[in-house]
């Protein structure tokens, strides 16, 4: 029964983040963040996938998208999405925390719609921080979360630094 019901409360929110994506194209909020080819992406908390996959795009096959979940339903899909569209710079990485990446390889983390579920923020900021490249971009929606807490939450350990408020997003950078 558990997992049956997981699977079915799994299958509704990806129907609802289709719905979404529907009226709000991932595209629109990639776009923010100034990606480029050959560009590294880690695309933390990616659920079903729909940033990961509008993402490989933009980056090209030089670029490499990392999609982490703690699912494994999530991961599962998304391996599923790479297999039928045949897409090659993708990976998963099942995880809550941790990506295995090396420091200072990656140059866009999306964290979309995620963070207010995040139990232990201290740690993510600081795996964030220790693999995002200096002058790149963390791209950040919660729309759970009001402006204020967005801010004092990703500026308040002296991690990061607001760049840019965009339409749909706010980009931070790390301090050096």
């Amino acid at each position: 029964m558990g997992q049956s019901k997981s699977n079915l409360d799994f299958e509704f929110m990806c129907l609802k983040f289709r719905l979404r994506d529907f009226f709000n194209p991932p595209a629109g909020m990639l776009r923010e963040t100034g990606m480029q080819r050959g560009y590294k992406v880690l695309d933390f908390g990616c659920g079903f996938g729909s940033h990961s996959i509008a993402a490989s795009r933009p980056v090209g096959e030089k670029g490499k998208i990392y999609a982490l979940d703690i699912n494994p339903l999530a991961i599962n899909k998304v391996r599923n999405t790479i297999k039928k569209r045949k897409l090659k710079n993708i990976e998963t990485i099942q995880s809550d925390c941790k990506t295995g990446l090396p420091d200072n390889c990656i140059d866009v983390i999306l964290i979309y719609d995620v963070f207010h579920h995040i139990q232990n923020k201290s740690d993510v900021l600081e795996e964030f921080y220790r693999v995002l490249k200096a002058e790149c971009i963390l791209s950040f929606s919660d729309h759970h979360m009001g402006k204020e807490d967005i801010l004092s939450e990703l500026t308040g350990k002296g991690l990061f630094k607001l760049r840019e408020e965009n339409k749909r997003t706010f980009s931070f950078v790390k301090i050096l």
